[in-house]
């Protein structure tokens, strides 16, 4: 068989709706990675304070908390294309006020309302929805491989956004943040352009023709209660250990220098990308729940070796296998999350999971920070407690599911 009908193999199980997710995600992670380098720049241009980045910022994330709650108990009454829509449509809004405002409270009403991300992290209202779709328009054996294709095709437009974000300080018609936010705003009217493409078949089963004057009683199951528990344990985890606590730790236990934090860094979001291709693979052959687990487990013990490396050259090493480890449980999680509770349910199970790492994540820092003082800092206490608290997920995780048999590719 030709890699052409490989490849056509692959397109036609993630269907219409599937690619046209992906692509929409594409989009918008490209934005984010574009309009992250040069936020703060932008507000420094109007003459804001830091504090009030990091005050808009908090905004923004709450408005994505809330979204994400609101779409996780009602996407599939209100029709998820519709909803997706206007998620595009206010995230367009938000671009082209950033471009255009140099108001404060005017920019934060819009990072409250939209979608604004410091990162390509896509903790978003979004992702949950179309986590859903995804896992109803391909074979659930291929689960794994649909969301590994979701995810490395954002961490691949994320980084060339980056990229972009360099070459608009070029032009010589206006600043790069406004050229981003222009970007920003026409890449979320492409996104409301695919969406609009969805098919009836992307609504939740049962929901596509509502009866008139039906409205259901949004419901909670007590499984996506504690996925989404388990998950802000692992996201809460995984924040302790976030890029800008590492930077720091490495410059001032072993004095690694800027351009040398550079080369680790881009190393280190690089081999993720690259290691979660192999996640169907090793779901097809272990299963879900050992594809989660196993490259998890051995990513958090590998980050408790980082503080006794007796040098730069080896901390790096432990830094960098434990990258190369630490995403590969992506795609399998988000199968698994859509596996174990009913089709009725995936809509919320994906979105309050999000929502729980979203959560999770944004506390994270504070925690890691009041880690870095005195011989607790010396000790690197918040990849110790990172890693153990990662661990106490995967122990809790196996403990709730080792016995449901869920394979998926």
């Amino acid at each position: 068989m030709s890699n052409a009908q490989v490849t056509g193999g692959f397109l036609a199980e993630l269907g219409r709706n599937g690619l046209l997710v992906i692509a929409a995600r594409s989009l918008r992670t490209f934005g984010y990675g574009c309009t992250s380098v040069l936020l703060a720049d932008l507000l420094a241009q109007d003459g804001d304070a830091p504090w009030q980045t990091g005050l808009l910022l908090a905004v923004a994330s709450a408005g994505s908390v809330l979204a994400s709650l609101l779409l996780g108990l009602f996407a599939d009454v209100w029709g998820r294309r519709r909803t997706l829509m206007v998620c595009g449509c206010l995230m367009a809004v938000t671009g082209t006020v950033f471009a255009l405002s140099e108001s404060y409270p005017v920019l934060v009403a819009a990072a409250f309302i939209g979608t604004i991300s410091p990162s390509t992290n896509d903790n978003t209202p979004f992702s949950g929805v179309e986590q859903a779709i995804l896992a109803q328009t391909c074979p659930e054996a291929r689960h794994t491989f649909a969301f590994t294709c979701y995810n490395v095709s954002a961490m691949a437009s994320g980084a060339l956004g980056a990229l972009v974000a360099a070459a608009l300080g070029l032009q010589p018609w206006t600043s790069a943040p406004d050229a981003a936010f222009a970007l920003y705003a026409a890449l979320a009217a492409g996104t409301v352009t695919l969406f609009r493409h969805l098919t009836p078949c992307a609504e939740a089963p049962g929901t596509a023709r509502p009866a008139r004057g039906g409205h259901r009683r949004p419901r909670v199951p007590g499984q996506v209660r504690l996925l989404a528990g388990l998950s802000a344990l692992d996201a809460l985890s995984g924040g302790l250990a976030v890029q800008a606590v590492l930077a720091w730790w490495f410059a001032h236990r072993y004095g690694a220098t800027t351009a040398q934090l550079g080369l680790v860094f881009f190393a280190a979001n690089l081999l993720p990308a690259l290691a979660q291709l192999t996640a169907p693979l090793l779901a097809a052959r272990r299963g879900l729940l050992a594809t989660m687990l196993l490259p998890h487990a051995a990513a958090n013990l590998l980050l408790a070796c980082v503080p006794f490396a007796p040098n730069l050259a080896t901390a790096v090493a432990l830094l960098l296998l434990r990258q190369t480890l630490s995403k590969i449980d992506v795609p399998a999680r988000q199968a698994f999350a859509t596996a174990i509770v009913p089709c009725a349910h995936r809509t919320a199970a994906a979105s309050l999971t999000s929502l729980a790492r979203g959560v999770a994540v944004s506390a994270a820092p504070i925690a890691a920070t009041t880690l870095l003082t005195g011989t607790l800092a010396a000790v690197g206490a918040p990849m110790l407690l990172g890693a153990a608290l990662g661990l106490g997920y995967d122990l809790a995780l196996w403990r709730t599911y080792r016995d449901v048999p869920l394979t998926g590719g």
